[in-house]
């Protein structure tokens, strides 16, 4: 049985990110709080001065789209601040631990929003989970938190 304990890495380039993710691991603990079976969150900021690791346990990622240049459709894609992310999660034996990716940005960017996401899970062979807006909401918080609870709780069956 694995260990009751979502693992998120991440990236936050403006802030947005790490706001989420934070109010997620306070989310996690008023639920754990209220029943021991629902897990806490531990979280790991990849930035350009990260040394590469091999991750040992099961994690979800969360990167925001930053993308300068093609519309990601059909002129390519030209990503932009995320990529030490991206190399972070592909290194050594990272793709086989990722459980699902989840993304965030702005629905004002139609297609594009949460492109890198959606890339990014395609690349590690795993499911793009979720997505939120900007900071996101409360109901996210909760939304994306049960989605990654039934992942873990499913993968310690």
């Amino acid at each position: 049985m694995s260990e009751n304990v979502i693992n998120i890495i991440y990236i936050s380039i403006e802030g947005n990110t790490r706001s989420f993710v934070t109010g997620m691991q306070d989310y996690a603990k008023t639920q754990h709080a209220a029943d021991e079976s629902n897990p806490l969150i531990t979280l790991k900021e990849i930035t350009e001065q990260t040394d590469f690791a091999i991750e040992t346990k099961p994690y979800f990622a969360f990167v925001p789209t930053y993308l300068d240049g093609g519309n990601g459709i059909d002129t390519g894609v030209k990503e932009l601040m995320t990529n030490v992310l991206g190399e972070y999660l592909n290194y050594d034996l990272n793709p086989d631990l990722c459980l699902g990716v989840v993304g965030s940005g702005n629905k004002n960017f139609n297609e594009q929003y949460c492109l890198t996401a959606r890339r990014y899970a395609e690349q590690l062979d795993t499911d793009f989970i979720g997505d939120y807006e900007l900071r996101g909401t409360s109901a996210d918080t909760e939304r994306i938190y049960n989605v990654m609870k039934e992942r873990l709780h499913a993968l310690s069956k």
